[in-house]
């Protein structure tokens, strides 16, 4: 790096966040620099941040220095900065795996990263962990960090490391490095005490910074998630530096399982999932319904006064369509199979992917001939002594020859075809469509989770064909349609995610500059938004950058829920053009939105977030009529028809018993509002107005209590969240380290 002229070349310059520069040794660490501050510091830091990258606080600066122009930025990290929460995770995952191999023998280490709610570690060991392990498992992690021993950092040539793991017996450690790792020339261990591991890091100076850890549960998994792989076991647990923190993490947990939309849906109507129906598909019952449809209408009439169109599109396309977008084969594994309208049409689509992934031996190719041309497929060109790519390019060559069909993974590229469907001019542009559209993913059994991880999903999905000088005005809209949604459900505790590529990866589709101009435009609109918003960068589609919405629920646990596209890419694919005001053919842009995210998790986590008791707005009962005896029958169900002429949902309760016993069963049910009518409110044409919030309202005409009810449904108001015991504690963890 470039230093001051007047400062020997050894030293390097640092910049602390107060702007504060100084020039120090080679050898100096970012601990060493506390100490120079105080010692309180010193004892309070965690971990530092160069240069926005975590690291460990005794890590040299010559280590860390890059060759850039200018200081090192350095900040010190203490257990209240949010970014060293993940490094004490990351650290007790360590420290657990160390106590489960002092406890069992045997035991060979796979991956032990960070989560959101805490950290895991995979093991392959005989005793299979259950959660009576857990008390004998923290009694041993608890003798750990009572010893404070430090985190030791150290790196070896790559095959060092492969000898000093299997000379560890680490099998699956060193088929990592010998495969996922072949590409690095040195690797970093972390030693603590008698335990060393092959880890990136960083970590805590000492495993005395854990104030609070408990294991959690144990699940299976598979080595690296191949499923054909080695069985291994995941515990996961969680920690804390103080455990008022860890019993309110544990409380949340509770509290979250109180709310589980799963128990609530099927305790109250909304939803079911049938295994005869299929795994992961949705069936609305008619409460839920009723959720949707309200949610749907009032999308549908807000995008219809900003200008949208509605279109529809099929439930399935060409497979030709999907590989224009990307969407095939990029994405295939997370897709369901294609349908052929040839009986062996799937047969060669299994043969090329065998081919593709080397898993065909010459006697299953010979018997893959002999098989399609039973079915009177000809494969002239099909030479078995040809390279593999040849072979699929004459597969392939056969499927595109015939009608291959992909139920609909994105809503998109329909959407390109009717933009494309008739000449466009720049006088009608911006083109808004919007669709409720259901899309499908063959997401895996064990990712399945009632509403929040469907296979067959509803988005609130648009597209916004537009000129580039359109861009920043259309953007800017999308993002206020999206506040505007969030704040109707009183949704108001959320940040922008503006998830960017990673320029390392080949993942992502289309120029350079595009991406650059995308992500600068959607840049530059979020921060003239004041929106609070960081930067993720890996996360983009794979045509183009995109802001999600990540919102906070009542109980502090956070959801990504609507999104924000801008694509350069889809528009070049598909060859969209419009006739621009020079007469010459120009490109659109395209901005994907959807509010919502899907139907089906917006709901399950609206479910979750109100505890099943919605407000009056989206509620799939918001009255029921309560008649003091059967005498009352008539007039109570009178008083239902007024009150449904009127547009609010209401029912009336025919049941036998008294009153009290029908109330209570409103409450239960999470009614918003009864009416209870007897003799008395027959004769005067009222009704005795009951509010699930406020109790006894008192006796009213039936024409004044509607007029009430209306106003607060056209308010869209969001009276009360049922808050649970842990509503004021929030805990996010970044997950800042990693295993390699």
């Amino acid at each position: 790096m470039t230093t001051s002229p007047s400062v020997p070349s050894a030293n390097i310059q640092v910049k602390l966040p107060d702007g504060t520069l100084g020039e120090h040794p080679p050898q100096t660490t970012p601990m060493d620099i506390a100490r120079s501050i105080s010692d309180g510091l010193a004892r309070s830091v965690i971990a530092a941040e160069i240069d926005g990258k975590i690291v460990d606080a005794f890590r040299t600066f010559e280590e860390l220095a890059d060759q850039t122009d200018g200081p090192l930025e350095l900040k010190l990290l203490t257990s209240r900065d949010p970014e060293a929460l993940g490094v004490l995770r990351h650290s007790a995952a360590h420290v657990m795996a160390r106590a489960i191999m002092r406890l069992y023998k045997g035991v060979s280490l796979a991956f032990g990263p960070t989560t959101e709610g805490g950290f895991y570690y995979d093991f392959d060991l005989e005793h299979r962990l259950t959660e009576e392990d857990f008390p004998k498992i923290e009694a041993e992690i608890k003798k750990i960090i009572k010893d404070k021993e430090p985190f030791e950092r150290f790196s070896v040539p790559r095959d060092e490391a492969r000898k000093l793991c299997a000379d560890l017996d680490q099998d699956l450690k060193v088929e990592h490095i010998e495969t996922g790792l072949s590409d690095q020339e040195t690797l970093s261990f972390y030693r603590q005490g008698e335990f060393v591991d092959l880890c990136r890091g960083p970590h805590i100076p000492d495993a005395g910074k854990i104030k609070a850890i408990k294991m959690m549960s144990v699940a299976g998994s598979h080595w690296k998630g191949d499923t054909s792989g080695r069985s291994l076991q995941r515990l996961y647990g969680t920690a804390f530096f103080d455990k008022k923190e860890l019993a309110a993490y544990l409380e949340q947990i509770e509290e979250a399982k109180r709310r589980d939309h799963r128990v609530l849906g099927k305790q109250h109507g909304l939803f079911s999932i049938n295994p005869e129906v299929g795994q992961g598909l949705c069936l609305w019952l008619p409460k839920g319904a009723r959720v949707r449809v309200a949610l749907e209408d009032f999308l549908r009439k807000e995008l219809l006064s900003r200008g949208y169109d509605p279109v529809y599109s099929p439930h399935i396309g060409r497979v030709e369509m999907y590989e224009t977008s990307g969407h095939f084969p990029y994405y295939r594994d997370s897709q369901f199979a294609p349908l052929f309208g040839s009986e062996v049409g799937g047969m060669l689509d299994a043969w090329s992917e065998r081919l593709k992934d080397d898993k065909l031996s010459s006697d299953d190719e010979d018997k893959l001939i002999a098989a399609a041309e039973v079915f009177g497929v000809k494969l002239p060109d099909y030479k078995p002594s040809a390279s593999s790519d040849k072979k699929r390019d004459v597969l392939n060559a056969w499927q595109h020859e015939h009608e291959r069909y992909l139920l609909k993974p994105m809503n998109c590229p329909h959407h390109c075809y009717i933009f494309k469907s008739q000449p466009r001019s720049y006088r009608q542009l911006p083109m808004r469509l919007f669709e409720f559209g259901t899309v499908y993913r063959h997401e895996q059994t064990g990712e399945l989770n009632g509403m929040l991880r469907v296979r067959g999903l509803t988005q609130d999905d648009a597209h916004i064909f537009c000129t580039a000088d359109q861009v920043e005005q259309e953007f800017k809209a999308t993002i206020e349609l999206t506040k505007f949604v969030l704040n109707a459900v009183g949704l108001t505790d959320y940040r922008v995610q503006l998830s960017l590529r990673d320029p390392d990866s080949n993942k992502y589709v289309g120029s350079e500059e595009n991406w650059d101009h995308a992500e600068g435009a959607l840049r530059g609109v979020l921060e003239n938004s004041g929106l609070d918003f960081n930067e993720e960068p890996g996360e983009a589609a794979f045509y183009g950058p995109k802001a999600d919405f990540m919102v906070r629920d009542c109980i502090g646990r956070s959801w990504q829920l609507g999104t924000v596209q801008l694509d350069y890419n889809l528009p070049e694919r598909f060859k969209l053009e419009y006739n621009g005001a020079d007469n010459s053919a120009h490109r659109p842009v395209m901005i994907h939105r959807a509010p919502f995210g899907s139907v089906e998790r917006f709901t399950g986590m609206l479910i979750e977030h109100f505890a099943g008791a919605f407000p009056m707005w989206l509620s799939p009962e918001q009255i029921r009529v309560l008649p003091l005896s059967d005498k009352s029958l008539e007039y109570a169900a009178a008083v239902c028809r007024q009150l449904c002429d009127a547009g609010l949902k209401a029912t009336v309760d025919n049941t036998g018993g008294k009153v009290q016993a029908k109330i209570r069963n409103a409450q239960l049910d999470l009614v918003n509002y009864m009416a209870v009518v007897g003799p008395k409110e027959a004769e005067t044409g009222q009704i005795a107005l009951r509010d699930r919030i406020d109790g006894d309202l008192g006796s009213m005409p039936t024409a004044e209590a509607i007029a009430r009810l209306q106003k607060e449904i056209a308010d869209r108001s969001v009276r009360q969240v049922v808050q649970g015991a842990s509503a004021a504690a929030s805990v996010e963890s970044s997950a800042v380290g990693d295993e390699y």
